[in-house]
């Protein structure tokens, strides 16, 4: 064990491009370019790696242990200290980082993959519901994001031409980013479910994201501009609904707060947030919880309005926050990844570049 806490940063990002079908890919065929694209940017080999960790979901795959198929792919042989979470890709990367933390390892890498195509992702979400009181009703995801939104413009905080407006701005920035799916409806179109029009929801499609994770010098020598994690914190709501007010995301200011993110003593503000709001209405939950003002760059990359992958949205918007300061776009990003219906699971990480950078 290592005396004292660790400095961890994200040295790679890598994704997928993200697309409406890829029935002539299997998951291990979608996530390997993915896998070799990060570690070349690291300039490693898997046998660099001292932990790997993964986010996926079986009911996404439709087969029990899903994901021992694409470690295959990794390569698990000769035998590799290796971890696997039910969930986005996002928690992964938390628990790589506390494995980094440690100090038993200097290097993860992370990856997270979703096929949403081959079923239907409205019904399959309803399975994270209360069993006894909600499940059995199959409101599907896009119906509770509605009842989010109804309850958003009943309070004032937005209406639906304010909600047009991020959407029409999510595409316009994700017209920049060439691993978007660009959905094809107008950024108002039709109602799915009211309030929630076509360009409200994000596009259902299939892809990959992966992030390595160095610490301390190793991290150094990897990339130029390291993206190093100052904090991390994932909070949860309350499971049943009927108890939550869907106006607010207490957990995520929680999380944000232990993340470090309204730290008063920080050398520089925030000027990045990756927030993973699949709807336009979470988004401005997003912001009032987290107390975001105009000076800070919202969703850059087009957010999960531009491409929604499961399981993999979440990691990617840490990735994309990780990648813009890598480029020198951002000093000081926030990202947050979200789990289960109506923003119920919430994780906040704060990103900084090196002050001396």
């Amino acid at each position: 064990m290592s005396e004292g806490p660790r400095d961890v940063a994200i040295v790679a990002f890598a994704q997928s491009d993200h697309r409406r079908r890829t029935d002539e890919l299997s998951e291990v065929e979608m996530v390997m370019p993915v896998l070799h694209e990060v570690l070349d940017a690291a300039g490693l080999t898997t046998a660099d790696i001292g932990f790997t960790c993964s986010g996926s979901s079986d009911y996404l795959a439709g087969r029990a242990f899903s994901f021992t198929m694409t470690l295959d792919g990794v390569g698990a042989w000769p035998p590799i200290s290796e971890s696997h979470v039910e969930t986005d890709g996002a928690w992964a990367l938390y628990e790589a980082w506390v494995k980094l933390l440690t100090g038993e390892v200097d290097t993860a890498l992370v990856y997270a993959y979703g096929k949403s195509s081959p079923g239907s992702v409205r019904d399959v979400l309803t399975r994270q519901l209360d069993p006894y009181y909600t499940a059995p009703l199959w409101p599907d995801s896009v119906a509770l994001a509605a009842l989010q939104a109804q309850a958003l413009i009943d309070a004032g905080d937005t209406d639906e031409t304010a909600l047009a407006a991020i959407a029409g701005r999510s595409r316009k920035d994700a017209a920049a980013n060439p691993h978007a799916q660009l959905p094809g409806a107008r950024p108002q179109g039709d109602h799915v479910v009211a309030p929630l029009r076509t360009g409200d929801c994000p596009p259902i499609g299939d892809g990959a994201a992966a992030v390595v994770l160095a610490a301390g010098d190793r991290a150094r020598e990897l990339c130029a501009r390291p993206a190093w994690i100052t904090g991390m914190d994932h909070r949860v709501e309350a499971h049943a609904l009927g108890v939550r007010d869907l106006t607010d995301s207490p957990s995520t200011r929680l999380a944000a707060e232990r993340a470090g993110a309204f730290d008063p003593t920080a050398a520089r503000p925030l000027d990045t947030a990756e927030l993973h709001a699949p709807f336009t209405s979470q988004e401005v939950v997003l912001r009032k919880a987290l107390g975001l003002g105009d000076d800070v760059r919202i969703n850059p990359s087009g957010g999960a309005l531009a491409a929604n992958p499961l399981m993999a949205a979440g990691l990617i918007r840490l990735g994309e926050a990780a990648a813009r300061i890598h480029r020198g776009e951002s000093h000081r990003a926030l990202a947050h990844a979200t789990s289960g219906p109506c923003l119920q699971q919430n994780l906040v990480a704060v990103l900084e570049a090196d002050p001396r950078a």
